[in-house]
């Protein structure tokens, strides 16, 4: 059966106050005569238009964060591609293939947090060792050596030539301090004033901080083991 226009009306409406922010309620409530002559699509166009301005509530502070942290998750694929071909052990083969998927992914989630806020996404380019960022329609290349946790190039030459048990110890040894730069970045971004009120970058920031903290208790934990069999499993 199909409802009540009154009801549907009213309905928008409740959406629509919803999403109109504290301290503008005010300015923006509609009156009965407004609701009564304006129509459905009318009603339903009012909270797009607030969603999307909700969208706009994001500091240069979360802009930042996010263009660092594809940098960074960047380098972690670098490093995790190696485990695919380097003689690592089953357990680092696991561990490498969960960091592409997750990794990927966020990338992926930051890209888009960016593009629904008109702004430029960095596209991400991965040759051998060698990261190359570009930064959107701005063009350019972005520099992330600065970033808490990145290995350097020497670091990542190292990685790559090393081969079984040695390679294990490494991937490990750079994931873990890798992993807890990323952590730092979520502290200084929650550090910042004004940054993380987005409710998006409150959310991904908070769980990048859990899953690499929990991450990193794993890989150490396998370095353990690797030191009492000689190998990590």
């Amino acid at each position: 059966m199909r409802a009540p226009r009154f009801t549907v009306t009213a309905l928008l409406v409740a959406g629509v106050l919803a999403f109109t922010p504290i301290g503008e309620a005010d300015a923006q409530v509609i009156t009965e005569s407004q609701r009564s002559t304006m129509s459905t699509a009318e009603m339903e166009a009012i909270i797009r238009a607030r969603r999307d301005s909700a969208r706009m509530r994001y500091s240069q502070a979360d802009v930042r964060f996010m263009n660092m942290m594809i940098s960074h998750h960047a380098q972690a694929l670098v490093m995790a591609n190696m485990g695919t071909s380097h003689g690592a052990s089953p357990s680092v083969k696991v561990l490498a293939g969960r960091i592409i998927s997750s990794q990927e992914d966020e990338i992926a989630t930051m890209q888009q947090w960016l593009r629904d806020r008109r702004l430029p996404a960095p596209e991400v380019h991965i040759r051998g060792t060698t990261v190359m960022i570009h930064a959107g329609e701005h063009g350019g290349v972005h520099d992330s050596a600065h970033m808490p946790g990145m290995l350097t190039q020497e670091q990542l030459d190292r990685l790559d030539k090393a081969r079984g048990a040695e390679f294990d110890r490494l991937l490990l040894t750079f994931m873990i301090q890798h992993h807890r730069g990323a952590v730092t970045m979520v502290h200084e971004l929650f550090a910042t004033d004004g940054a993380g009120q987005d409710e998006e970058v409150f959310k991904f920031a908070s769980d990048v901080q859990v899953d690499q903290t929990t991450e990193v208790a794993r890989m150490e934990l396998m370095l353990s083991q690797m030191s009492n069999n000689g190998r990590a499993p």
